[in-house]
């Protein structure tokens, strides 16, 4: 088995805190014995729980960055039992160029896990994080938005799992992050995600949807920055009070959830995002862009519920998704 060539600048077992660099070699064009430097912090404080905290998964998912920046800057080792790990931007290299997958090698982090030690710079990333950094977790945080195409209510979300008793720990952690939406989620396509791959370590795992179009805003920057410190005192690795707000529980138990455009053209939303819709009810037109004088082709809410994500961009190609609609369920304020 190949030794993965990441290494870190900073000690993992040493009580304190450390600002560094997780080093990846990258020999380019403009730097033959380059490499890629992934800033990282570690607190710790003796014996405890250890978490791994991480954003810019995809590049262009901002939250989570500020939101662990400023967690890098501010959190203290007195302040804690046991031990915080933070990547705000775990693809450095998408981050740099605003890109949800990376300009080195055009791979999706998020759909290669567990990677390789062999591969390509993303694949490292992944196998780095996947046989190394998560099994020293008890509990992880990655940060998602909409990035520049998608929008959503802002959500924290736990996956149905095959362990009860796991869904219900990574359930109580999402509770405890108190986003405005709670969410249990159903993935599309979850072959080669981070999230799985913690998961299948059984590890506690949290993610979210905190906004989208490739921004941020004040009211999701803060979501996220709650969100953190909740998460960490819940584990019992940060000192305090869960600040809790009421959460609308959502559900998404199945495909038809999601809609899917099949036509090309300019987007008419009819519903805005958290608008309560009936099964069959107009939820958006395509317009073509080359002509005018054309019916639009109609999409129809294939199940009641809110309206909880939507296509950002005002134009849509075949086979992007348009909207997600989910149900609604009881309170977890």
């Amino acid at each position: 088995m190949n030794a993965n060539p990441i290494t870190p600048t900073v000690p993992l077992e040493k009580d304190g805190k450390h600002h560094g660099f997780l080093r990846l070699p990258h020999s380019r064009n403009d730097s033959a014995w380059g490499a890629v430097m992934i800033p990282v912090t570690v607190v710790r404080n003796g014996d405890g729980p250890t978490a791994l905290l991480t954003g810019a998964n995809h590049g262009d998912e901002y939250e989570g960055p500020i939101a662990l920046q400023r967690l890098a800057h501010e959190l203290q080792p007195e302040e804690i039992t046991g031990r915080v790990i933070i990547v705000p931007y775990m693809n450095f290299p998408a981050f740099r160029a605003a890109t949800r997958v990376s300009p080195i090698d055009g791979m999706n982090l998020n759909r290669i896990f567990p990677g390789r030690a062999d591969g390509s710079a993303t694949e490292k990333i992944a196998d780095y994080f996947h046989n190394i950094l998560v099994p020293m977790a008890d509990i992880v945080l990655d940060y998602h938005s909409g990035g520049k195409t998608l929008d959503f209510l802002p959500f924290a979300c736990a996956h149905y799992l095959d362990t009860q008793t796991q869904q219900e720990a990574c359930i109580a952690a999402v509770e405890a992050f108190n986003a405005p939406y709670t969410l249990m989620l159903r993935e599309i396509d979850n072959v080669g995600m981070y999230d799985t791959a913690v998961e299948m370590q059984g590890k506690v795992f949290v993610t979210t949807e905190l906004g989208g179009g490739g921004t941020a805003t004040a009211r999701s920057a803060r979501i996220a920055r709650k969100g953190a410190r909740n998460v960490l005192i819940h584990a019992g690795i940060l000192r305090g009070e869960i600040e809790r707000e009421p959460s609308l529980m959502l559900d998404m138990p199945g495909n038809d959830c999601y809609h899917f455009a099949t036509s090309e053209g300019l987007v008419e939303p009819l519903v805005d995002l958290g608008d309560q819709v009936s099964q069959g009810q107009p939820i958006a037109k395509i317009w073509p862009v080359d002509r005018t004088g054309v019916v639009p082709l109609e999409y129809f809410a294939q199940r009641a519920g809110i309206l909880a994500a939507r296509h950002f961009p005002g134009l849509i190609q075949t086979g992007d998704c348009l909207a997600v609609i989910g149900t609604t369920t009881a309170s977890a304020a």
